[in-house]
């Protein structure tokens, strides 16, 4: 029964936004067109293909950044809860953290970390 009221307000939240979309749907013109099928540039004419093939080094960059900034979402709480999680609890994050920078001495190994 707690969670009724939670479940019942995102089926009409669900409903409200399938609402709109739909009405959006029906009732909006549609005249597609060359004009309207392409990219926007700021008002300027679009200049080359709209496809450009990145770096793999950002992916990979980005793979860690986002490694780390989960591993930082992970350390706040445990920050707070410090002195309630006891032994076992700093054990856990001890291990954590060693994966974390074996994974980042991988990295760095393989020149992720290097830009050239």
């Amino acid at each position: 029964m707690d969670y009724f009221v939670i479940l019942l307000l995102a089926g009409l939240s669900a409903l409200f936004v399938a609402g709109g979309l739909i009405t959006s749907r029906l009732l909006a013109p549609s005249n597609p067109g060359p004009v309207k099928n392409s990219p926007y540039e700021c008002g300027e004419l679009p200049i080359g293909h709209a496809w450009v093939q990145y770096n793999v080094g950002y992916y990979l960059f980005g793979l860690l950044f986002l490694a780390f900034d989960v591993e930082a979402a992970f350390l706040y709480p445990w920050a707070v809860a410090f002195r309630d999680v006891g032994l076992a609890g700093f054990i856990e994050v001890v291990i954590f953290l060693f994966v974390l920078i074996v994974g980042l001495i991988y990295a760095w190994r393989k020149g992720v970390l290097e830009w050239v």
